[in-house]
């Protein structure tokens, strides 16, 4: 397991504050009750911040025929709606919850070509409030194959505050590879044609890059 580039630097930057909180408590407490709790609770949460960026390797299932999840969460939404920023027509929702425990790397759930890319700032809703798809900051990505087009938006939560897309438009899209990080819980919605086969129950656990959400008919 790897960790993230997006936390090579607040993982240095907690490691300096946590070392200079444990220092200046060493130096006013000594080595007492209070040195030793500050200590433990300090590796604690080192530890916390280490694994959110946590970047395993994954297996995955390279299909044209297969959807596969981007993220890493729960199925808390699968629903037919009507998809207003780019299709303007009725597609099929899934929509995965990251919680900070979460690995927080996005992945591509479909090869091919990257034919839109758009950054909305916005509010910072509880990312399960049904009002954060279309409120809360996100960025909406579209990839378009052979197989037809496959919308997904990453989605800020209560706690997230930085959303990172690495997508841009024109650029080839490589199934299971990243396309972007989200910081601190968060969202994910896809949506699919109707006439796909959905692989995923709601409340069902996702594994980004691995679990397949859907297949093309």
């Amino acid at each position: 397991m790897s960790i993230h580039r997006e936390g090579y630097r607040i993982i240095f930057m907690t490691m300096l504050l946590l070392g200079a909180v444990n220092f200046g408590a060493h130096f006013a407490f000594g080595e007492g009750i209070v040195f030793s709790i500050l200590l433990g609770l300090s590796v604690i949460f080192f530890f916390l911040v280490v694994q959110f960026f946590r970047n395993p390797s994954r297996e995955i299932p390279v299909s044209p025929s297969v959807i596969i999840a981007p993220a890493d969460g729960k199925v808390v939404v699968i629903e037919e709606v009507e998809e207003p920023e780019y299709f303007k027509d009725k597609r099929r929702q899934i929509s995965i919850f990251m919680s900070p425990l979460n690995v927080h790397v996005n992945r591509y759930p479909v090869a091919g070509k990257v034919a839109y890319q758009q950054y909305y700032p916005g509010k910072y809703l509880v990312a399960w409030h049904p009002k954060s798809s279309t409120e809360n900051e996100r960025t909406t990505v579209v990839v378009e194959n052979d197989k037809g087009a496959i919308l997904f938006r990453q989605i800020a939560g209560a706690v997230a505050r930085r959303i990172i897309c690495y997508a841009k438009v024109g650029a080839k899209a490589e199934q299971g590879a990243e396309f972007g990080f989200i910081r601190f819980g968060s969202r994910i919605d896809i949506f699919v044609p109707l006439d796909c086969e959905i692989c995923v129950n709601l409340e069902q656990k996702t594994v980004g890059g691995e679990t397949i959400i859907a297949r093309f008919r």
